[in-house]
């Protein structure tokens, strides 16, 4: 049994923390196999560290004891018995190792169940899991690059060494980028991130090549600084080719989606302001004419998807827009990484190269 130190071993095997710290802390950053079981709420929390600023830790704690006792201490222990039963190979977790897990340690083995904690906490596990990622993206990096819809993403998914940044911070990188998924808080994104390549342990890396934020997550400055000397593989697939991918993730797979999570009426909706909301976002770059005129047919395009379940009518400003704004940008950033470019080719041609 691991004595809650191998924090490599605990973070490549995912495996369950029942992490006792409060919901402030938790959504501010966790570990991928974390599940949130708070000893103290956010309020009490707050109460318990003014007071131990003002009187000291004996007070504090004698607090803590009072805010948590009788009908609210025991509700918080049978959900830490229920979590205990579901995952027996888990672990407390609190933010150094210290108070927090001590004490529900206790209550549990009081309750009848020993079970073991992370010694130094989620502080000892973040530092592992930032040190890993320097460590691990010092190996080669390949990047895949090329325009919107040449399948960047499809391709990184496919290799065994591929890492999907963007499936990782919940976001395609583009103002149409958002998921139905939340994007992660920064660190656990980061966490995420961390495990992934532990997990992975490949001799080189092959990435999208990608900005330096992905929605609101950012990457890694060690990360970012390989991924500027990376070289990179393009991909060239034809236009129509590159239409049909689109139409497939952006219009098909985003109409399923938002109506499979809302329902009809509402996933519609939403569906719809996703769509708004992307071409807004860009609104200043395209310039208010041309923004307006796209936003036009975008209302023509939604209204013969809705009538007839046809998602042909997008291409009406899905075209111009790639043709006049998305590409011109990608190809003016690519000539500025000119000399990183080691192969181009359509989307076969590029996933033959990488296996060699």
């Amino acid at each position: 049994m691991n004595d809650g130190t191998d924090y490599r071993a605990i973070l490549r095997a995912d495996t369950p923390l029942l992490d006792v710290r409060a919901p402030v802390e938790f959504q501010q950053g966790a570990m991928p196999g974390a599940i949130n079981l708070p000893l103290m709420n956010d309020d009490e929390r707050a109460a318990v560290g003014t007071c131990y600023k003002r009187q000291g830790p004996d007070a504090a704690l004698a607090l803590g004891h009072r805010l948590v006792s009788g009908e609210i201490r025991q509700q918080r222990l049978d959900a830490w018995l229920e979590a205990c039963k579901r995952y027996p190979q888990g672990y407390l977790c609190c933010a150094r190792g210290g108070q927090r897990s001590h004490i529900t340690q206790q209550w549990l083995h009081d309750a009848g169940v020993d079970y073991p904690l992370i010694r130094g906490g989620y502080k000892a596990l973040r530092q592992v899991a930032i040190s890993a990622t320097e460590e691990q993206v010092r190996k080669p990096i390949v990047l895949i690059g090329g325009c919107t819809g040449n399948g960047k993403t499809q391709l990184v998914q496919q290799q065994e060494n591929g890492v999907d940044l963007e499936g990782l911070a919940h976001h395609r990188g583009s103002s149409f980028g958002r998921t139905l998924d939340p994007q992660l808080s920064q660190a656990s994104f980061e966490n995420l991130l961390a495990v992934t390549l532990l997990k992975k342990q490949a001799p080189r890396w092959v990435l999208e090549d990608e900005g330096r934020m992905i929605g609101a997550n950012h990457l890694p400055e060690c990360l970012r600084e390989r991924m500027a000397q990376a070289s990179i593989a393009v991909i060239e697939d034809p236009f129509e080719r590159r239409l049909e991918r689109l139409r497939e993730e952006y219009f098909v797979r985003m109409h399923h989606d938002f109506t499979h999570a809302y329902g009809d009426e509402h996933g519609w909706q939403a569906y719809s302001d996703y769509l708004h909301h992307g071409l807004f976002a860009i609104q200043r770059r395209l310039g208010l004419q041309r923004f307006k005129a796209l936003s036009a047919k975008l209302d023509v395009a939604l209204a013969e998807q809705r009538r007839t379940g046809s998602t042909e009518a997008h291409f009406s400003w899905l075209v111009p827009l790639l043709e006049e704004y998305y590409d011109p940008m990608y190809r003016y950033q690519l000539e500025k990484k000119a000399e990183k470019i080691v192969y181009r080719g359509t989307f076969e041609d590029v996933a033959a190269w990488l296996s060699h």
